[in-house]
C-alpha cells in the first residue's frame, strides 16, 4: 500500500501551502458539483486554516475569491470551503478518481494531492475522531454520548449529486460534510436537534458533529442514523411514473408528514409571527432581477412573474411565518416502510445562512414540493401533467388534514412562492444542469402568462 505523508502543521507549512495546492486547487474545485463558482473563474485563493488531523490528511478551510464579480443577487464574491486532503508519494489506482494532481512546487513538492474523502482509511480515521469527542487545532468534535457509535464500521462515499459530500458508515450511520461553510450554526445540525427535543421522529437526530472555531465559528459536518432501507421520494416517484402507478397515496402521506414536522417546528422555535408580504414581494423582485441578467432566457417573462410578486403585497397574509425546511422538494424526504421521514435541512445553499434561518411562511415548502411534483411528471414523455396536478391535489389535501389550514386557499401565497421557487430552479440550472433548464422555464411560462 502506498505510504502516506506525515505533515507536520508546521507555521512556516501553514504559510507556504498554497504554493503547493494554488494551482492544483483552482483548476480542481470548478469542476466539483458543491462547487458554488463555476460561471466565474477563480482568481483568489487562500487559506484560512489548516489542521492535520492525522498523517497523510490536511483539513483546511480556503476562500475563493473571484475578481470582483459579484455573486448571485449581488452576495459577495469569495465563499469559504471545507477540504479534507490525502497526502501521498504515490496514489493507488482504486483512488484514481479521487486524484487532484501531484504538486510541483513549495512544502509539498513531489507529493500527490487527493480528495481524502474517497479514502476509506481517512473515512474511517474520520468517524474514529466523531467517537471520541475532542479537539484537532481549531476543531471541535462533539457527540450526543447516549448514542455509542460502534467501531470499525465500513465506509462507502455517496455518489450522488448534491452540494455537500456524504458517507455511509456500515448502513448504520451517515455524515454529511458541509462543503461551502458560513459562519454560525448550520440549519441542518441546529433544526433536527430541536425537533428530536420535541420527540418528532420525522426527522433522524444527529449523533455526532463536529465544527471550527477558526476563524470564526461554523458547523463543519453531522452524523445522524442512516436509514438503510429507505427510498428517497425522488426515486419513488420516477418509478410510479414508469409502471403507470397512482401516486396521489404517498402523495397525501407525504403532505401529512410535512404539516407535523411543520407543527413541531412551529413548537421548537415559537414567537416568529406573520410574514411581511410586502418586504417578502421585494425581497422576490429582487431575486428575479438579479436571476434575470444572469439568465437572458428568463427576461421576455419578468413582467409577468412581476405581478405573481406584486399581487403577494396585497393578499391575504397565510399562516404565521416560522421556521421551514427552506429546500423542500422529493430527494428531501425518505420513504421507509409505510413512513416519511425529512432530511436536509440546511436550505437553499446559494442563500446567507443568516436568512436561511430566519422566520418564513410554511407555503414556502409547499411550493417547493409542489414544483417537484412538477419536474417528476416531466421526466416521462410524453409529458403527463395531470398526474403532477393529482399529486399535488393529494400532498395539499393530506397538508390540509393535520395543518388546519388549506394551501389552496391561499392561491396568492402559493402562486407568488412558486414562483419565486421557478426563478430559483432556472439560475440553479442554468449554473449546473443546463439540460434540465427547460423544466424550470415551463413553469414560469405558465405562471408568467396564465397565472396560474
Amino acid at each position: 500500500m502506498p505510504k502516506t505523508a506525515s505533515v507536520t502543521p508546521r507555521p512556516a507549512l501553514a504559510t507556504d501551502l498554497m504554493t503547493s495546492l494554488g494551482e492544483l486547487l483552482r483548476q480542481w474545485l470548478p469542476r466539483q458539483r458543491w462547487f458554488a463558482g463555476k460561471d466565474r473563474p477563480v482568481s483568489e485563493l487562500g487559506l484560512l486554516s489548516m489542521t492535520e488531523l492525522f498523517p497523510g490528511c490536511l483539513h483546511l478551510l480556503v476562500r475563493t475569491g473571484h475578481g470582483g464579480v459579484p455573486g448571485p443577487g449581488g452576495a459577495p464574491a469569495g465563499d469559504c470551503y471545507q477540504l479534507l486532503l490525502g497526502v501521498r508519494k504515490n496514489l493507488s489506482p482504486r483512488l484514481g478518481r479521487a486524484l487532484i494532481g501531484r504538486a510541483e512546487r513549495g512544502p509539498l513538492a513531489g507529493l500527490t494531492i487527493y480528495d481524502a474523502l474517497h479514502d476509506p482509511r481517512s473515512a474511517q480515521l474520520l468517524l474514529e475522531r466523531l467517537r471520541h469527542p475532542g479537539t484537532a487545532g481549531p476543531l471541535r468534535f462533539e457527540g450526543d454520548p447516549s448514542v455509542p457509535v460502534p467501531a470499525g464500521l465500513p465506509p462507502r462515499l455517496l455518489e450522488t449529486e448534491q452540494s455537500n459530500s456524504s458517507l455511509v458508515y456500515g448502513d448504520e450511520f451517515i455524515l454529511k460534510v458541509f462543503r461551502r461553510i458560513q459562519p454560525g450554526v448550520n440549519p441542518d445540525l441546529e433544526v433536527p436537534v430541536a425537533l428530536a427535543g420535541q420527540g418528532c421522529r420525522r426527522v433522524p437526530a444527529p449523533v455526532a458533529w463536529f465544527r471550527t472555531t477558526h476563524p470564526q465559528g461554523a458547523t463543519l459536518g453531522v452524523l445522524q442514523p442512516y436509514l438503510r432501507d429507505a427510498s428517497d421520494g425522488w426515486a419513488l416517484a420516477l418509478q410510479a411514473l414508469a409502471s403507470g402507478d397512482d401516486f396521489t397515496v404517498q402523495a397525501h402521506e407525504l403532505g401529512r408528514a410535512m404539516a407535523e414536522v411543520h407543527l413541531a417546528l412551529a413548537a421548537a422555535f415559537p414567537g416568529s409571527g406573520h410574514d411581511d408580504n410586502g418586504s417578502t414581494a421585494a425581497a422576490m423582485t429582487e431575486r428575479l432581477e438579479a436571476a434575470a441578467h444572469s439568465v437572458p432566457a428568463l427576461r421576455p417573462f419578468v413582467p409577468g412573474l412581476q405581478s405573481a410578486f406584486g399581487a403577494l403585497a396585497t393578499c391575504d397574509s397565510g399562516p404565521p411565518a416560522q421556521r421551514v425546511h427552506g429546500d423542500l422538494h422529493l430527494g428531501q424526504v425518505l420513504r421507509a416502510g409505510r413512513e416519511w421521514f425529512v432530511i436536509d435541512f440546511e436550505g437553499e445553499p446559494s442563500r446567507p445562512l443568516a436568512e436561511r434561518c430566519t422566520a418564513q411562511s410554511p407555503v414556502r415548502d409547499i411550493a417547493g414540493m409542489l414544483r417537484s411534483f412538477d419536474y417528476a411528471a416531466r421526466q416521462r414523455r410524453p409529458w403527463r401533467p395531470e398526474w403532477a396536478r393529482r399529486c399535488r391535489e393529494a400532498f395539499c389535501g393530506g397538508y390540509a388534514a393535520l395543518a388546519g389550514w388549506d394551501p389552496r386557499k391561499k392561491h396568492g401565497l402559493l402562486r407568488a412562492y412558486e414562483t419565486d421557487r421557478a426563478v430559483y430552479e432556472v439560475l440553479y440550472e442554468a449554473r449546473h444542469r443546463p439540460d434540465w433548464l427547460p423544466v424550470p422555464m415551463a413553469a414560469i411560462e405558465r405562471l408568467a402568462v396564465r397565472g396560474d
